[in-house]
């Protein structure tokens, strides 16, 4: 997955906006401005590219034990995030969209009835 393909799947979801809120590296997306995804541009450009995902915590550490390539979230709260490398060429690209979807849902079950129903 290259940084092109990772932002057009985020930006196929419903709601997603992208947004560059902490400096003008790192892109985030959010959906009804709850982040669920985001990657520093330059790790992607220097091939030490990751994406930091939101995911349910025993999940998270599941992952952590399978995969070399899922650490605890950099900058995140370790517990409800995980930075995935997606260059190392461990996890296949079904995996890895299957990892944003699950950030996307987490964060959609995370939001009023009201907005889900938008959704």
């Amino acid at each position: 997955m290259n940084i092109e393909d990772f932002r057009n799947y985020c930006m196929k979801k419903k709601k997603v906006t992208e947004h560059f809120p902490f400096d003008n590296d790192t892109l985030v997306f959010k959906v009804c401005d709850k982040m669920f995804a985001l990657a520093s541009l330059k790790r992607w450009e220097n091939g030490e590219a990751f994406i930091n995902l939101k995911c349910d915590p025993e999940y998270a550490q599941e992952l952590r034990a399978e995969y070399h390539s899922i650490k605890p979230g950099y900058h995140m709260h370790k517990k409800l995030w995980n930075s995935v490398y997606v260059l190392t060429g461990e996890l296949s690209p079904t995996l890895i969209t299957e990892l944003i979807d699950h950030s996307y849902g987490m964060v959609i079950r995370g939001l009023p009835k009201k907005l889900r129903a938008q959704l």
